[in-house]
């Protein structure tokens, strides 16, 4: 497996939420569950917080653009202000596409951990290509890619390769952030 890290301290503050992100289809969900459910942790998934607008939108084929994306992209950190205000770890999903969403996501600086699920399109249109049951059109992927920006090595994230079976990507994402 290929994790690249950025900033990483030796163990992590308390408390902390993990934000997994990348584009539809990179496993986000199913390893954040996994990863909750290993530490006790909760989970929320952050494509539960669209407006209904921008569900209408995407399931008829639409891409969101930044005015879509802001209200539910504040839902997302709110979210995870709360968490933390409560005092308790946390994971949320969110694709966190550009640098620009996830400062407003990371807005509480070091209790907020990217996780960047990394696949190539090809990968990622043969997972789409057997969901179902998502708002989410596998016709969106091309733009989801265009609006990708990686983190960089200055963002708080790691990077980590979505080849392997979900559960061997959360145990190396537990371990590199040493959450056990």
């Amino acid at each position: 497996m290929s994790v690249e890290s950025a900033g990483l301290p030796a163990q992590p503050r308390e408390p902390v939420v993990l934000v997994l992100m990348g584009v539809s289809g990179c496993g986000k969900s199913t390893v954040a569950a996994l990863i909750a459910g290993r530490l006790g942790w909760a989970f929320e998934e952050g494509d539960s917080l669209h407006p209904q607008a921008n569900v209408d939108k995407m399931a008829a084929g639409h891409a969101l653009d930044d005015e879509d994306r802001a209200p539910w992209l504040e839902r997302v950190a709110d979210r995870i202000e709360a968490r933390l205000d409560a005092g308790e770890n946390g994971v949320i999903t969110c694709s966190a596409l550009k640098r620009t969403y996830r400062q407003i996501l990371g807005r509480r600086g070091s209790a907020v951990q990217f996780v960047y699920l990394a696949g190539s399109r090809e990968l990622i249109a043969e997972r789409l290509a057997t969901r179902q049951g998502h708002f989410m059109s596998s016709s969106l992927l091309d733009s989801q890619f265009a609006d990708l920006e990686e983190p960089g090595r200055n963002e708080r994230a790691i990077r980590v390769d979505i080849g392997p079976a979900p559960r061997e990507i959360a145990d190396d994402i537990i371990h590199t952030l040493h959450l056990c």
